[in-house]
């Protein structure tokens, strides 16, 4: 029981912290219309939206841990590759 508590925490505080890094990349962006910002915004989204589906589908949904740590991890992956394409726009 122990480790599920911890599972459970340590994602909400992903959720809440991805969702405040995402909020102000967001607010940035519509201050200043930088295509970079937009696209932080867009990474850092998916990479919490993929942390929240994958506790969503572990948690709630009861499907396979595979298929929830699967979809994380392309949340992720997906969501780094647009942080990383932000870092290079103009």
């Amino acid at each position: 029981m122990t480790h599920y508590l911890a599972v459970v925490a340590l994602k909400t505080i992903t959720l809440v912290l991805g969702g405040a890094v995402t909020y102000f990349a967001l607010k940035a962006w519509n201050r200043t219309g930088s295509p970079a910002l937009r696209s932080l915004a867009i990474g850092f989204g998916c990479v919490t939206l993929g942390s929240l589906l994958a506790g969503i589908a572990d948690q709630v949904l009861a499907v396979d841990r595979t298929l929830a740590v699967l979809t994380e991890s392309a949340l992720t992956a997906v969501g780094f590759a647009v942080i990383v394409y932000s870092l290079y726009v103009d």
